[in-house]
């Protein structure tokens, strides 16, 4: 409201007090009337105001009172121009006060409302039946027990607890607040009670989840309204107990829209999808007009379901009926749309919305995202107007989903610059991307972060610590996580099995499958894959057999390709290549390209270039693109000086445009990750990675290493091949890692092929040479070199 309209509603209501008018009034009170119902903008209502102050009707409480009646109900004017007129009222009554404490209530200013019932004790004005059921309205919305509580005692002290109106808001403001037992009583101690009574307090168990008193509530009641069936159909649902939410369904006399939308919306939030669309059919067959509440729940089914013709057709309806451009069911119709793969559709739907919320956009970065447009998921992000926890966590887990982890971890950053906190699928995320990234310092940074806000470590979260752990070649730190959940999943127990296998620690990973058994957690397939990789790992051949026999007869798994795949693995790294051809042969399905590929390195391996030559044109048939198969038939070949061969095999990765996938190997320092390639010398810091290369060569010699040259398959002198081992990526890694690591942390690597013989040699006597713990991580398995001994006792 402006100043001068301010300033004259002041003087001319002061002049009315001090001047009689020397005319005859030109408004009564049926004239006041007449004139407010005309009324329909602020201007005019002013002209009858100033009428009020210079006829001194003002001064009449039956007019006043009707004046701000009007005032407060008309949206045209202001609250404050309300209040100004209202505390220049002289004799103003209780119901002038209730009548700005409901427009205060219904401006969402309940504060207001309590300032004004302090004022209203000042002057000593008393309060009435309807005033109390407002002031406690107000404490609701405010979600504040401590000020319900004291107006509580007021209604008691005045003797206003009789009253059936002002029981029921306080029956209802305790469930508000979640504290059901004072509303239990003030429902218990109540003389009157009405259908309004019964609805309050089972809202009241309904909302905080009381199954048990609801029920006992609902059985009691005189008359079981559908409002009340339509409350304990929601709570059913909600609680998972669909079979009780039919029965309820089935038995009521009487349906209404509710009924069915909140039977459907059970069906829904328990993944019963196909009952969903179902009922909403019925619902639809019968007649029942739909809103856009149920419309929303048939369309998450339509999502779920991937029908998309059902989906299409509920669409229709929505515009049909004209319900299309709820908020709630624009979103709906977005997600369903990005579920169906059509985000054409879905972002056409965005960008004629007339109102967008935050899940709107959420909607269609996670619909982006989906189809794999990660560049359009981002332009949407960066051009929100506002972002919220679930904004940053949707981008942030769709890069770490599509193996973009360096911009998981950057926009991570940029999440906690901002001032978000971090939820728990955020911090998954995070941590599979320091994971594949071998970012252990920041890895260990969120699990800090982690305890110091005292988050709960659940079976998600707890597992992919202990995944990254393993990965990283903590085994203590994995231990530690382990031993500290109060849940535990059989993923759990999954990955450190898989995890202590990896690392070398045969004899712990088959200790901890007996504790899963002891513990009854029933082992599934993936279980059964790390209790073989640890028997491969160390070529214990009798128990991996007792395992897989164990398997299938006592635990009832039907073993899968990649179960026989490890088999196979087993018998070949073990010598054993003619048993685990025949088991290949025998498998009951067709074997992968992956079983192949560890028959054919365990031919390597073990020097059998026929069976080698045979599995090697099979693998290459089967997938003529893949380079590593191409290689290591390559490699037999060299290794045998059959360099005609080598040829032919290179001509054909030529012919097929197969590239040989480079050795790779990275390292991370105060920090940042580090990458290097066999034969690098891009690095910023070459030079001393140079100098370091030159000192590992002089200690090694004084340990007696003798590069072996036979891992360099090429027909070149020796010279040559030894200054090519001497650039592996990972010897490059580990001399970055001296320069930049200081003792006694560890020299942590991975890298993305099999490590080879020559360099798993010369990590051993550099841990030796150098008193340093070097933890390696190759495509397959953990070395951890210390003391020039290998975690692995020579067997990978």
């Amino acid at each position: 409201m402006n100043f001068f309209r301010s300033n004259l509603l002041a003087s001319a209501f002061k002049s009315s007090l001090i001047h009689k008018p020397t005319f005859k009034p030109t408004i009564d009170l049926s004239i006041l009337e007449f004139h407010m119902k005309q009324c329909q903008n602020i201007k005019q209502f002013d002209q009858v105001l100033s009428q009020m102050l210079l006829t001194g009707l003002i001064r009449d409480t039956y007019a006043a009172s009707r004046l701000i009646k009007f005032s407060t109900e008309f949206p045209f004017i202001h609250i404050d121009y309300t209040l100004r007129i209202f505390n220049l009222i002289e004799n103003t009554n209780c119901f002038m006060w209730n009548m700005m404490m409901r427009a205060y209530i219904q401006r969402n200013s309940p504060h207001f409302a309590l300032s004004l019932y302090k004022s209203m004790l000042f002057k000593y004005l008393e309060a009435d039946n309807y005033t109390y059921p407002l002031l406690i309205q107000a404490c609701s919305i405010r979600r504040s027990e401590w000020e319900g509580k004291q107006v509580h005692n007021h209604v008691m002290k005045l003797g206003f607890d009789s009253d059936v109106y002002v029981q029921n808001t306080l029956i209802n403001f305790f469930s508000v607040c979640s504290n059901m037992s004072d509303a239990r009583r003030v429902f218990d101690e109540s003389t009157v009670l009405d259908s309004v009574s019964w609805n309050s307090i089972l809202a009241g168990y309904v909302q905080v989840g009381n199954v048990e008193e609801a029920k006992c509530m609902y059985d009691q009641m005189p008359e079981k309204s559908i409002i009340a069936s339509n409350s304990m159909i929601v709570l059913f649902g909600n609680k998972g107990l669909v079979v009780e939410a039919c029965k309820l369904f089935d038995e009521m006399p009487e349906r209404d829209m509710v009924t069915w939308s909140a039977l459907i919306a059970c069906y829904e939030q328990n993944e019963m999808f196909e009952e969903a669309m179902r009922t909403f059919v019925g619902m639809h067959k019968f007649g029942v007009m739909v809103d856009e509440v149920v419309t929303v729940s048939a369309l998450s089914a339509c999502a779920n379901l991937l029908i998309v013709n059902m989906g299409k057709l509920i669409h229709s309806l929505a515009l049909k009926i004209g319900i299309e451009s709820y908020i709630n069911l624009q979103n709906a119709l977005i997600h369903m749309y990005s579920k169906f793969g059509d985000i054409t559709v879905a972002r056409k739907l965005f960008d004629e919305a007339y109102l967008l919320d935050l899940i709107s956009w959420n909607s269609m970065i996670s619909g982006y995202l989906k189809c794999g447009l990660v560049e359009n998921a981002k332009a949407i992000f960066d051009s929100m107007p506002k972002k919220d926890v679930v904004s940053w966590s949707s981008m942030i887990s769709g890069y770490a989903q599509h193996d973009l982890f360096y911009e998981t971890l950057t926009l991570f950053q940029e999440m906690q610059m901002n001032g978000f906190k971090p939820d728990e699928t955020t911090l998954v995320s995070v941590i599979s991307a320091c994971t594949r990234l071998a970012a252990l310092e920041q890895g260990k940074w969120v699990h800090a972060y982690i305890k110091k806000n005292g988050l709960t470590v659940n079976v998600i979260l707890g597992t992919t610590l202990i995944d990254m752990y393993m990965k990283c070649g903590c085994v203590e730190s994995a231990l530690e996580v382990f031993d500290g959940m109060v849940e535990k999943g059989v993923s759990t127990w999954n990955a450190l099995i898989l995890g202590l296998a990896m690392n070398g620690s045969v004899e712990s990973s088959l200790e901890m499958f007996s504790n899963m058994k002891k513990g009854h957690v029933t082992p599934n397939e993936i279980t059964f894959v790390g209790v073989l990789g640890a028997c491969r790992h160390m070529g214990l051949v009798d128990e991996g057999r007792h395992h897989f026999h164990s398997m299938i007869y006592d635990h009832k798994i039907r073993p899968n390709v990649k179960l026989y795949g490890c088999m196979v693995d087993l018998l070949g790294r073990a010598g054993k290549l003619q048993e685990a051809e025949e088991l290949l042969n025998r498998m009951p399905m067709t074997p992968d390209v992956a079983t192949w590929g560890a028959l054919l390195g365990a031919c390597k391996k073990h020097g059998d270039s026929e069976m080698g030559r045979r599995v090697g044109r099979k693998l290459i048939e089967l997938q003529p693109d893949h380079d590593g198969f191409h290689v290591l038939l390559s490699n037999i070949y060299a290794s045998k000086g059959k360099w005609d061969d080598v040829l032919e095999i290179r001509g054909m990765m030529t012919k097929h445009r197969v590239l040989k996938t480079p050795g790779c190997s990275m390292i991370e320092a105060n920090g940042v990750v580090h990458e290097f390639l066999a034969g690098d010398k891009t690095h910023p810091d070459m030079d001393a990675i140079e100098d370091m290369l030159g000192q590992m060569a002089m200690k090694l010699k004084l340990e007696g290493y003798t590069p072996d040259t036979n891992e360099v398959l090429l027909d070149v002198d020796e010279e040559e091949k030894e200054s090519t081992l001497f650039r592996h990526s990972e010897k490059l890694a580990i001399a970055f890692g001296l320069i930049n690591i200081s003792p006694p942390t560890p020299i942590r690597i991975i890298k993305n092929l099999r490590i080879c013989n020559d360099c798993h040699t010369a990590a051993k006597l550099i841990s030796k040479a150098f008193c340093r713990q070097i933890v390696l991580r190759d495509r397959h398995r953990f070395h951890h070199f210390e003391h020039g001994i290998c975690s692995c006792k020579d067997y990978w």
